[in-house]
C-alpha cells in the first residue's frame, strides 16, 4: 500500500472555515465513491488553524497523476472540488501552479526494527 500527506490552507476566514467543516460532516457519496474507485482505501483530513493536512492510503498501483484525473472525470466530484476550492488556498511553501502540497516522510517508526532493549525502562519507586 501506498501513502501520501500533503498540506493546504484555509483562509483566514472563520465563517467559512465553519462552513468547510460542515461541509465535512456530509461528504457527497459521489466524492466517496469516487475516491475509493480510484483506489483510495484510507483519506484522512487534520486541521490545525487555517492548516489542512491528508494522509492517503492507496493501492500499490495508484498513481495520484492518472488517478486524479479519472477521479476528475465525474461532473459530481467536479463541483465538490471547485466548491470546496472556495475556502482553500495554497499553502505558503506552495509552488508555483501547485494546491495540495506533497509533504516529504522524515521519520516513520517502521523505519526502525522493534527490539527487545529498546522498550520503555520500568519506573522504580
Amino acid at each position: 500500500m501506498k501513502m501520501y500527506a500533503q498540506s493546504l490552507d484555509l483562509k483566514d476566514d472563520p465563517a467559512g472555515i465553519e462552513e468547510y467543516l460542515r461541509h465535512h460532516q456530509a461528504v457527497w457519496p459521489e466524492v466517496t465513491e469516487g475516491l475509493r474507485a480510484i483506489g483510495i482505501r484510507s483519506m484522512r483530513l487534520f486541521r490545525g488553524g487555517t492548516r489542512l493536512f491528508v494522509v492517503v492510503e492507496a493501492n500499490d498501483d495508484f498513481d495520484p497523476a492518472r488517478d486524479y484525473q479519472r477521479y476528475a472525470s465525474s461532473p459530481r466530484t467536479v463541483e465538490w472540488d471547485l466548491l470546496m476550492r472556495r475556502f482553500q488556498q495554497p499553502a505558503p511553501y506552495a509552488k508555483d501552479g501547485e494546491w495540495w502540497t506533497a509533504l516529504e516522510a522524515i521519520f516513520d517508526l517502521d523505519w526502525y526494527p522493534a527490539s527487545s532493549t529498546s522498550a520503555a525502562p520500568t519506573r522504580q519507586a
